[in-house]
Formats: structure tokens, C-alpha cells, sequence
């Protein structure tokens, strides 16, 4: 093995293999990365199909907050227009009893003058 040309032969065989391997990684590399460009833009058109959804059940979810807040507003004045009407009904009662007292008192006293009413005074009552 002391013949030059066998070393030559070598070193040539080793460069090529070595050149070889060079280009066999590089190729692999390249479609490793062709594959993750694949595989990226299916994840992307995955997503844009999904936006459509997530798009639609963001609107579905505004819909039924307005909806909410609708219902709120309406329940809220009703509550509203409750409240004015028992403060209404509390007013006319209390001018419906005012109105009784006077009444009573205005009986009583026709009662008083009338000389066929007997009035038992302690009790109130009358007799005709």
C-alpha cells in the first residue's frame, strides 16, 4: 500500500462518499423542510376554516348579549312602571281613606243633629 495512486483512489472514494452525504443530508433536509411548509399550510387552511366558526359563534354570542340586554332594559321598566303604579295606588288610598274619615265624620255628624237618631256616644253606634 506504499503506491500512491492507492491513496489517491482512497482520498478520491472518501471525497465522494463524504460529497455524497453532503448532498444526500441536504436533499433530506430540503424535504424535511417542504414537508413542514406542507404541513404549516394545512394548519393554516385548517385555521382559516375554523375562524369561520369561532367568527360565527363570536356573532351568536353578541346576538344573545343584545338580546340580554334588551330583556334587561324592558324588565327594567316594568319595574319601573310597577313602582309608579303602587305609589299611584298608595296615593289613592291614602285619599280613599281621607275621603272615608270624612265621610264618617260628616255621618256623625248629620247623626247629631237628626232628633230620630238615638247615638250611643261611648260606643257610636245609632239607632233610628
Amino acid at each position: 500500500m506504499d503506491n500512491p495512486i492507492v491513496w489517491i483512489v482512497i482520498a478520491v472514494v472518501v471525497v465522494l462518499l463524504v460529497v455524497a452525504a453532503v448532498a444526500w443530508s441536504r436533499r433530506r433536509g430540503a424535504r424535511r423542510v417542504e414537508v413542514e411548509r406542507a404541513r404549516a399550510q394545512e394548519i393554516r387552511e385548517k385555521a382559516a376554516v375554523d375562524q369561520v366558526e369561532v367568527q360565527r359563534r363570536e356573532a351568536e354570542a353578541a346576538r344573545l348579549d343584545a338580546q340580554a340586554r334588551l330583556a334587561q332594559a324592558e324588565a327594567d321598566a316594568r319595574a319601573a312602571d310597577a313602582a309608579a303604579l303602587q305609589n299611584e295606588a298608595r296615593a289613592r288610598g291614602e285619599e280613599a281613606t281621607g275621603a272615608r274619615s270624612e265621610l264618617d265624620d260628616q255621618l256623625r255628624s248629620a247623626d247629631r243633629i237628626d232628633p230620630d237618631v238615638v247615638v250611643d256616644e261611648q260606643r257610636g253606634d245609632r239607632t233610628t
